[in-house]
């Protein structure tokens, strides 16, 4: 397993895609903040590329530590966002800019900090402010993430009862991210809303077929459960 620099980290020119970033979540890499990095990455990454915890990668003192597969490359000292962020676009990012775009790494960075905001205003229910900061998001043109974000703006606007623009960030998203499988149990939770329940049903069945561990899912249950509920009460009139 190679161990690189930042500076020898893009793989795209030798044509060869990296599919997969592990992220060590053992004790020490922990200690070092590798949830965090955990996090940041999953927001970031482009739709095409997997990224999932590891165990130990065998360099405890130098952690936290990520490896990006199929290339085995072993990278450490990932302790920051913005080590992360550069990472990442010097991994994945686009080909027409330096690797190591400052310009890039901030705007992803700054659209991180904007949906983070807006998650933690959908949580409060202000749902016009969250639709606000992701929308600035959106215009920052963030090199990975987009098919998130404009999931989560979805969820804004079906808050606000605004159910045609919900389903067109949903089908935004899906054009970037076909098998998102969040996206499709927005989709679900919308046509609820509008009273379309065997569109519902198809879209939550569409999950499935992505995600069949959803199947054990609580929140996932539940909305099962309240959509067959809502399928008797139409019945019954």
């Amino acid at each position: 397993m190679a161990s690189v620099g930042l500076p020898a980290l893009s793989c795209r020119s030798s044509g060869e895609q990296v599919k997969e970033i592990r992220v060590c979540t053992n004790r020490t890499c922990r200690r070092q903040g590798s949830f965090q990095i955990l996090e940041t990455l999953t927001a970031l990454a482009p739709p095409e590329l997997r990224v999932t915890p590891s165990g130990c990668l065998g360099r405890c003192g130098a952690g936290p530590n990520l490896v990006a597969l199929p290339q085995g490359l072993l990278l450490g000292h990932c302790a920051t966002p913005s080590r992360t962020a550069e990472i990442l676009f010097s991994l994945c990012g686009d080909g027409g800019r330096e690797a190591s775009s400052s310009s890039a790494v901030a705007d992803a960075l700054t659209a991180l900090a904007l949906t983070n905001n807006a998650l933690s205003q959908i949580d409060a229910g202000n749902f016009l402010e969250a639709e606000a900061l992701l929308t600035q998001a959106l215009e920052l043109k963030p090199y990975g993430g987009l098919h998130r974000i404009f999931k989560h703006r979805a969820v804004a606007k079906l808050g606000m009862l605004d159910y045609c623009g919900a389903l067109e960030d949903i089908s935004r998203a899906l054009a970037l991210a076909p098998n998102y499988s969040e996206l499709y149990i927005c989709q679900g939770d919308v046509y609820v809303a509008e009273g379309q329940y065997d569109l519902a049903e198809k879209s939550y069945l569409k999950c499935l077929e992505i995600d069949p561990s959803l199947r054990r899912s609580k929140s996932f249950k539940a909305r099962i459960a309240n959509l067959q509920n809502k399928v008797v009460e139409v019945d019954a009139t």
